[in-house]
């Protein structure tokens, strides 16, 4: 990663995340930082990528020690997350060149690169014991693991460990719903099996529920870093849906999406999906794929008038963003957008107040948070729909997602509960009927990373409200 060289020298656990350039020296350059070659026939010579002027993140030696200070507390509430889900002994299996989703969350974030890496969580009763079973000796992970310089064989080592503790269950990583949670290769577990022994092999059960609640808690410390990615991933959205890169009648949606790429490539960070954006335009049909509004083809040029959405996230620090937002393309003499659009767009802030603060409250089920919006968007006359889900360590992550899915799953299911602290992306659209598009109806489609308080769902960063104007004067970019 080409992690620029700054760092946090203040942030704010409550209120704003302040960002501290330490030295003049290591201020990113506003210029300079140009985009690989024009691609011929589009506007992507006139498309230059600057470093952000103000959010940066830390140093990537600085973003692996805070996060191995992270790591130490996740280790401290790892048994009684263990005996919560009756799970005596967890393994996880790091296989080169198929890393585990789990190794970066649940051992030093840096690259592990034996044939096959295992680490095993044991309960000893009076503590929790930590063993790595690794290819080749590190020091860093000594720290947190026991870890021999010269390891036994795996299947000796896991079998001499069985022995000693006599564990009751053994948790890997299989049948679970979610990648993460069934992501143990058949080599591997096979060969757990074998070190197990026939005695043994009744033991083995599913890590599927401790993963789950492993990977949805959250440490307060995390939140003011993900504040700041999320800060990040709002700046460069912005940029986007912007005059900066936008031309109307001349700039691709392909244009756009590898200005994404550069963008990121400046800041530091990478991105955990493929960047997409969707066009409405008046008097098209809006295509559809599984239920949503198809993405635009890379083809698709930017014109006057256009209905313009972005999905958009990035990857740092061990977490990911995801956020989506909505721009307009102003035609001639325009200086805003339709009164129909501001319409469309207070329709999906109200869902998002409705889903978040009126019905989201710690303990409720998932299910009973989507019944209860949706029936009250009915009320309101407002053509609804929610897929929100928990993000994090993972995009898609684990936990309570409020959306159309969880709720129509079957009832024998346990139901899924709010946690205090998780955070979700709030992730939903409302189709409006136009005016001026002839009653046509458009979908604004938003997304919000927010955490779970008390008082129900609150953003990291605050959402939009107002369109974003494109093809007008250039639009400061706080």
């Amino acid at each position: 990663m080409n992690l620029l060289s700054t760092a946090i020298a203040a942030v704010a656990l409550s209120g704003a995340v302040n960002v501290v350039v330490l030295s003049e020296a290591a201020k990113p350059r506003s210029e300079g930082l140009a985009s690989p070659a024009a691609v011929p026939g589009t506007a992507r010579d006139s498309l230059i990528v600057r470093a952000p002027d103000k959010i940066v993140l830390p140093t990537w030696s600085e973003q692996i020690r805070i996060r191995e200070g992270w790591l130490v507390q996740r280790h401290a509430m790892l048994l009684d997350m263990m005996r919560r889900n009756r799970v005596s002994m967890w393994i996880v299996v790091n296989e080169e060149f198929h890393d585990d989703p789990l190794t970066q969350l649940i051992a030093p974030p840096r690259p592990y690169t034996g044939n096959r890496d295992i680490f095993v969580f044991i309960d000893a009763g009076d503590r929790l014991r930590r063993v790595a079973i690794t290819g080749y000796a590190e020091e860093n992970t000594a720290r947190f693991f026991e870890s021999s310089n010269e390891p036994k064989p795996a299947r000796e080592t896991i079998a001499a460990l069985v022995a000693e503790h006599h564990p009751a269950t053994i948790a890997l990583a299989f049948t679970g719903r979610r990648g993460v949670q069934r992501s143990i290769t058949y080599d591997a577990y096979q060969m757990i099996k074998g070190a197990l022994g026939p005695e043994n092999e009744g033991k083995i059960v599913p890590a599927g529920p401790l993963i789950e609640e492993y990977c949805d808690t959250r440490l307060p410390e995390e939140q003011a870093y993900y504040t700041l990615l999320v800060r990040l991933t709002d700046q460069i959205t912005k940029r986007a849906l912007s005059d900066e890169v936008i031309t109307p009648d001349k700039t691709t949606v392909g244009d756009v999406r590898r200005w994404l790429y550069d963008a990121m490539w400046a800041s530091g960070v990478r991105t955990w999906f493929q960047p997409d954006m969707r066009v409405q335009r008046k008097s098209s049909g809006n295509s559809t794929s599984r239920g949503f509004l198809a993405v635009a083809p890379e083809s698709t040029v930017i014109r006057r008038g256009d209905v313009i959405h972005l999905d958009f996230g990035i990857t740092a620090m061990g977490f990911d963003t995801d956020w989506q937002k909505m721009g307009y393309v102003l035609k001639p003499g325009e200086a805003d957008v339709p009164a129909g659009l501001k319409t469309a767009m207070k329709n999906t802030n109200t869902l998002q107040d409705v889903m978040m603060q009126r019905f989201s409250r710690p303990g409720r089920t998932a299910a009973a948070v989507y019944d209860s919006t949706m029936s009250d968007m009915k009320a309101r006359g407002i053509n609804a729909m929610i897929y929100s889900h928990p993000i994090g360590p993972q995009g898609h992550g684990l936990g309570a997602g409020i959306d159309f899915r969880s709720a129509q799953r079957d009832a024998a299911e346990l139901p899924k509960t709010l946690r205090l602290g998780s955070y979700i992306s709030i992730e939903l659209n409302t189709t409006t009927p136009i005016p001026e598009w002839g009653g046509q109806g458009v979908a604004v489609m938003m997304e919000d990373d927010a955490h779970l308080t008390e008082q129900g769902w609150k953003f990291f960063h605050p959402r939009q409200e107002s369109w974003y104007l494109i093809g007008g004067r250039p639009r400061r970019v706080e």
